[in-house]
């Protein structure tokens, strides 16, 4: 806020909200849709098979859109590079005389095509493996989220419940699921910057070795502050939309009803 004002609180924002955007799309899609065939004619849900769906859909969710992510994380680091230039003038000229290379990005689609350019179409899939491996972040998630539901459904005996409850449902599963997956989030994120070719055992071994098991959960308050409260939020707005969708066809299928 001092240095950059109120607009710096909100730099990169469009990358990020494209990303979030298209990932949450193809996950909830390709999640409710494998849940309708796995649970046609009237399969009794568990969560284990939750856990399982969950995962699919987080693993196709990863091979569509890492490269928006890769991107994104490109575009931070050249943020915060920009930055320490700022406050080191003098060390920042010696660096761009040393390092002509140095890539700048003017956004996603063009970080996007110059991380291909430069590195080849493998480098936007840099960090896919602990990205499939961290699938079962969000298939934790989901499998929290749906047991808790239908436990507090039979409960209260109501379908819809307040919206309160699926924001305090979403946030406590993403809480469970974060706290749980967070170690592969700190390599994948690593890969992301662009070591891809180090490989994920390679950084968890160096990083337990250089600075210990807790480097592996530095940053998780941080962490849990924002995708806690961005989960909560759209679970709770998920619910409402389906519910409002789902009431708008029983109207119409109840007004077609009668009229025929």
């Amino acid at each position: 806020m001092n240095e950059e004002g109120l607009q710096g609180l909100y730099r990169g924002w469009f990358p990020v909200v494209t990303s979030v955007w298209c990932s949450n799309f193809v996950y909830f899609y390709t999640f409710n849709g494998l849940k309708t065939l796995a649970y046609k004619g009237g399969a009794k849900p568990y969560p284990a098979k939750d856990l399982l769906l969950g995962f699919i859909a987080g693993v196709v969710n990863v091979v569509l859109t890492t490269p928006l992510w890769v991107a994104n994380t490109r575009l931070k680091l050249q943020v915060s590079k920009k930055k320490i230039d700022k406050r080191e003038d003098d060390h920042s000229k010696v660096n761009k005389a040393s390092n002509p290379s140095t890539t700048t990005y003017k956004g996603l689609l063009d970080a996007m095509y110059k991380i291909a350019r430069d590195e080849g179409v493998r480098g936007l899939w840099s960090g896919t493996l602990p990205s499939i491996v961290l699938a079962i972040n969000p298939a934790i998630q989901f499998m929290v989220y749906e047991a808790v539901k239908r436990r507090l459904q039979k409960y209260a005996d109501a379908k819809e419940l307040s919206g309160f409850v699926y924001f305090l449902m979403g946030a406590v599963a993403k809480m469970i699921a974060t706290i749980m997956t967070y170690p592969l989030q700190i390599i994948q994120s690593k890969l992301r910057a662009g070591h891809f070719h180090q490989g994920m055992i390679h950084w968890l071994k160096t990083t337990i070795k250089n600075q210990g098991w807790l480097a592996l959960y530095k940053g998780l308050e941080t962490k849990l502050t924002q995708t806690v409260a961005m989960a909560a939020l759209m679970f709770l707005t998920y619910e409402k939309i389906t519910a409002f969708v789902f009431r708008m066809m029983r109207q119409q299928f109840t007004a077609k009803a009668k009229v025929g």
